[in-house]
This record gives C-alpha cells, structure tokens and sequence, in this order.
C-alpha cells in the first residue's frame, strides 16, 4: 500500500497534516530525521505509517508509560499487531514478548528507555527485522533539555545492532542547541531536521499578575466558554481548586498519578467526551490526549520551564479556533521556584545516603539485585529515613545518571495470565479435575492467545461470567498457578525501582559533581526565562518564539501585552478626537457642562469628562463656574 493508502485505511485520513508526508518521505528514504511537530500535530502518524509501509517491525522508545500503553491500544483497536515492554514485567514476560517480535508479526514494540539498559532486550533486538527506530520525547536526550533522561543516552547502542537502520527522533519543544545535541547523540549520519514553526496564531498567551489567584481564575471560566485544564502544583491543590469551581456552579473533576488507574482513566474518558468540562490536574494528565476543543489551559503555578509551558498550553485550541493560554503569576512564584532549585540539587553525599539507604530499605545484600524490579512507596521510603519526598526524588535522578538505579512513576500493569502446559496436557488436567472444568472453559473462551502470550484479564469480568467473587476468581488463578498450568500476574499501579547495577558499597558509588553543576546552570537559565516571560511586558507569543530561536517574528496581536498596547492606542485616539470638538464648539460660544458632554459625539460620557477636567487643570479652556469657554 502507498502511505495515502494506509493512511486513509487505518485513520480515515485523505491528506496528511502539514510536514507528515515529508517527514514520512524522509524516514522511507533511509535518514536519519529528527522532527519537531508541535502539540497535537500528529508525531504517531510521522512512525507509524513509514512503519506500515516496511517489512519488519518499528521498535518506538517512550518515557511515558501511560502514552505507551495508550498508542498500544489504538494501534490493536485498528488491527495493527503492537505491544509495549516496560518496568514491572516480571523476566518471562518480557521474555515471551521479545519472542513474539522475533517470531511472530509485531509490527510495533513499544519499549521505555531503562529497558533498553537491559542486555537480554539489546540481545534479542540483534535478531528482528527492524525496519525504524523511533524516540519519542527525543529531547530527553539532550543534557541541554529540560527534561534530559540518562538511559536516553543508551539509544544509540542500537546503531551497532543494526547499523543501516534509520532513526526518527520526534519532539515537539526543542532549542537550538537541544536540537543539535539529540542529533549528535543519536549519532546521525547528516543532520536532517523538519521543523514546523512554534506559532500558535489562534492562541492568546495572557499573564495576569494578581495575590488572588482563585479569583482570577473564576474570571477566566466564566469569561471563556467551553472545555478546560486548570494546571496545579500539588495533588493536594488539585482537588481544592475543583472542589472551589464545583461550588461556583462550574463542572470541574481533578487528577493526579496518585489516583488508582481506573479511577484515572474514568476521570479522563468523561473529560474527553465533554461530561466533565474543566479537569484541574498536576503536569501528569494531558500526554497523548488529543482533544481539539480545549478553550483554555491556566497555570495555577508558575511552570519550570518554557518547554513545559508551551507544550501543556499548547493543549488548547488544537481544532485551531481561538483558545486562551492563562499563567497566573505573582511574586510568590518566584520564591516557590527558588525553592524547587534548592531541592533539585543535593549534595553528593546526600545522593550517596539515599543510595545507601535503599539497599537497607530493599534488603539487599552487597553484590546482588542487578536488573530486578521492585515496587517502591516513596512517602514510606521517606518517612522511615527522614527525607523530603522533592530532594529524595533528585537523588534518584542523579542516581539513574550515573547508572545504578532508575525510577519510574506508578506504572499501571493489568493482570494478565499465559497457560504454561499445552493444550493436550490442560485438557487432560480438565478430564481429571472436573471440579475445575467450567472455571478453565472460562478462561478459554474469554482469552485467545494465552498459550502463546500473556493476555490482559479483568478479574471483576470472569467472576461476572462464573457467577461467582472476584476474590473466588484470584483464588482459582493462583491455585492454577500453584499446579503450574498457568502463570498469572495481578495488576501493579505502584512505581517502580529498578537496580540497574549490583548494590555497591557506599564507598564505591562514584556521583559526577562536575554533571551536577552543568544541570545547576542549566536549571537557572530557564528558570530565569521562565521569571522573564512571566514579568517582561513584551509580546508572550514573539518571547516564545525567540526562546525557541525562531527569529523576525512579528507580534500576534492577541496576547495580553499586545491588546494593552491596542487599548492604549486607541484611548489616545480619543482623546485626541475629544479634545478637537470641545476646542470646536468651545470656539463658537461658551458651553455648560452637559450641554458641552452632549453635543460631543467622541468616546464615552466618562470619556468626555475626564479630557475636560485635564484641559481645564491644564489651563487651556476655563470656566466662570457655569459655563466653559476658551
């Protein structure tokens, strides 16, 4: 099939949206293509389809586990074979599903970036057909980024797998220098980027700078219609601003990573089809939503960099019809960021304790627990030891930089099962069992493919067919485990820590306080970009613009600075209007006050007033105390 042809069998697409067929074309070609799409302009499709169009398969690497499973999803609804590997699979489900890309027809596997640490992962991606590499969030790679992430840097051991393979590296926010680092790092041949211009036109960009940032934020959902986010700083904060705009009269829900994943997911579906109609979240929600009506996005709290202000402003208005992007700001922001800079930077022997503390908190002993995965309460991690949950987090990112832990955020994982016996040696348990004969039948003909993959299951579903309890249905799959027929894993929504390395003693973590420093000043200056744009009184489309190096720019004329300059313009205009026909009937015959405020036709009443009583103060028209004259 031609890439239109696929496009419009799998999306029900004719055209491409602007730079896809290019971008596509490229990938075909065999280059390596970096390509920067804004928010909500279709990087899946720039993979997907070139992919689609080759034999073999795509392996796509994402650190968004929620994104992942999402494009998984939407990729099998359209009878595209794709599956995803991430942290918390236990050793012979990964092993099974590599398997199935090897052997079987995957055409997508979706891997996180701390899987690719993993030599069993590089081994067997020796023998696919790989037809692309595809990094989402390329610029992750980048140690000028934003949000750089260290495995990242392991992508480019899968050139000395498979060397002739292109890579396509997607993002939607990337600087000049951020741009040119994912591009080295990713070890490509010849620079080739397709970028597609940061102006949002139909967006205007408004900072309202007030102590009372819940009434301003009430301004902004009764003056803007239609769907919303309202992002905020804190789980916490999350649930009291919805709570607040619900007892206003305003349909608003709230959503964090610390809710259960159905729950998440619930929330999320009734945003979507518009039931909910504003959803104040943490930076947590939006990734992967592709919803094009969203009126409005306001940042409760000052966001820490430009990037992730523009990629979660850039939520709004995606059917291009006019959208408001709204960052309420005062000085207390300031200070809060501050503070965050402080905790983002540990020392090295913090980082070390930390270290050391895990392997205590783990019970792991010195030399052991290379490669496993552990759930890991961080409020408990902290409350045992002391720490600050921020500072604690920090510690563990400079522990992945230097590759002896990685940590990922509630990784959400369904229960899913795989038959470990085959069909002959299951049937004949059936014969011998038949106590246990319905329960398997169940089984059997609510899952095909359990005895070749692992299969996502519903516990709350079987036991509706069986008649029976959820509790009775777990009984019955861990005792199918016990006789060893089946391998069943319960659902995990707990975050996930993995040892990248053997616990070492303390002594011998080495920690770069050379990299720490780098990341201080890099942290600083977009810190201090995000201060400027907040407090400057420029055009906020041009400063964002010019932070992502797109230069003659014009100004938009919609944001908030650009329509007080208008405001102004005009008040002078009138002013000047005004002041002509006062001079003009004033030169005929002195005039009373209402019968002068009549006969103007120029401005409003209070308009009229106001540029009399500054001519009179300024002497040039005069009055008796009845009547003004020149």
């Amino acid at each position: 099939m031609t890439i239109q042809a696929i496009l419009q069998h799998y999306w029900q697409h004719n055209i491409f949206r602007p730079l896809q067929e290019e971008i596509i074309q490229s990938v075909l070609l065999g280059n390596d293509t970096l390509a920067l799409l804004p928010t909500g302009g279709g990087k899946s499709v720039c993979f997907q389809v070139p992919a689609l169009a080759k034999e073999g398969i795509c392996i796509v690497i994402s650190p968004l586990i929620a994104l992942m499973k999402d494009q998984v999803e939407n990729l099998q609804a359209k009878g595209i074979e794709a599956i995803s590997i991430v942290s918390g699979m236990s050793k012979r489900e990964v092993d099974v599903a590599l398997d199935n890309c090897i052997y079987g027809n995957i055409k997508f596997l979706y891997l996180s970036p701390e899987r690719l640490l993993s030599e069993l992962v590089q081994e067997r991606i020796r023998y696919m057909k790989v037809n692309l590499f595809a990094v989402d969030e390329a610029h992750c790679i980048s140690q000028w980024g934003y949000d750089f992430r260290p495995p990242y840097l392991h992508i480019a051991d899968l050139r000395q797998i498979h060397p002739e393979v292109p890579i396509l590296a997607l993002t939607a926010t990337a600087t000049a220098d951020v741009r040119e680092d994912i591009q080295q790092k990713l070890l490509f041949k010849q620079p080739n980027v397709f970028t597609k211009s940061f102006e949002r036109k139909n967006i205007s960009y408004v900072v309202q700078q007030h102590e009372n940032k819940m009434q301003r934020l009430l301004d902004v959902v009764k003056g803007v219609k239609g769907s919303g986010i309202v992002y905020a700083g804190s789980r916490k904060e999350t649930f009291e601003i919805a709570q607040v705009l619900n007892q206003h009269g305003y349909n608003a829900d709230y959503y964090h990573a610390g809710l259960e994943a159905e729950q998440r997911s619930k929330k999320q579906e009734s945003w979507k089809s518009s039931k909910t109609r504003i959803m104040v979240a943490t930076n947590a929600f939006g990734m992967g939503i592709d919803k094009p009506d969203v009126r409005f996005v306001i940042h409760k709290d000052v966001p820490q960099s430009l990037e992730a202000y523009y990629q979660e402003a850039g939520r709004a208005g995606r059917d291009e019809q006019k959208a408001y992007a709204v960052l309420l700001y005062n000085q207390s922001d300031r200070f809060k960021l501050e503070r965050k800079f402080e905790l983002a930077f540990p020392t090295v022997e913090e980082i070390k304790q930390v270290y050391h503390n895990l392997g205590n908190y783990f019970q792991l002993a010195y030399g052991s627990g290379a490669g496993i995965s552990l759930e890991f309460d961080i409020g408990n991690f902290c409350s045992k030891y002391k720490y600050d949950v921020i500072k604690t987090l920090n510690c563990l990112k400079f522990l992945e930089r230097n590759e002896y832990v990685s940590f990922t955020e509630s990784v959400f994982l369904p229960s899913r099962f795989r038959f470990q016996v085959m069909n002959e040696e299951l049937y004949n348990f059936q014969i011998q069992n038949a106590a246990w004969d319905s329960f398997i039948k169940t089984l059997l003909r609510s899952y095909a493919g359990a005895f070749d993959n692992y299969v996502h299951i519903r516990e709350f579903d079987l036991a509706q067919r069986m008649n029976t309890s959820v509790q009775q249905v777990i009984e019955g799959l861990n005792f199918l485990q016990q006789m060893e027929l089946l391998n069943y894993l319960p659902q995990t929504d707990k975050p996930q820590l993995t040892f990248i390395s053997p616990r070492q003693d303390v002594k011998q973590v080495m920690i770069d306080k050379r990299y720490i420093e780098q990341r201080k000043q890099i942290f600083r200056q977009k810190m201090d970009a995000v201060f400027h744009y907040a407090e400057a009184r420029h055009c906020r489309s041009r400063m964002l613009l010019t932070y992502f190096d797109e230069t003659n720019t014009h100004k938009c004329g919609v944001c908030d600075v650009c329509l007080d300059e208008k405001r102004d313009a005009n008040a002078s205009d009138t002013t000047d209007l005004i002041t002509n026909e006062i001079v003009r009937w004033l030169s005929v015959d002195p005039h009373t006050l209402d019968t002068l405020v009549n006969n103007i036709a120029a401005g409003t009443e209070k308009e009229r007033i106001t540029v009399i009583r500054t001519l009179l103060d300024a002497g040039k028209i005069k009055t008796d105390g009845e009547r003004f004259y020149l």
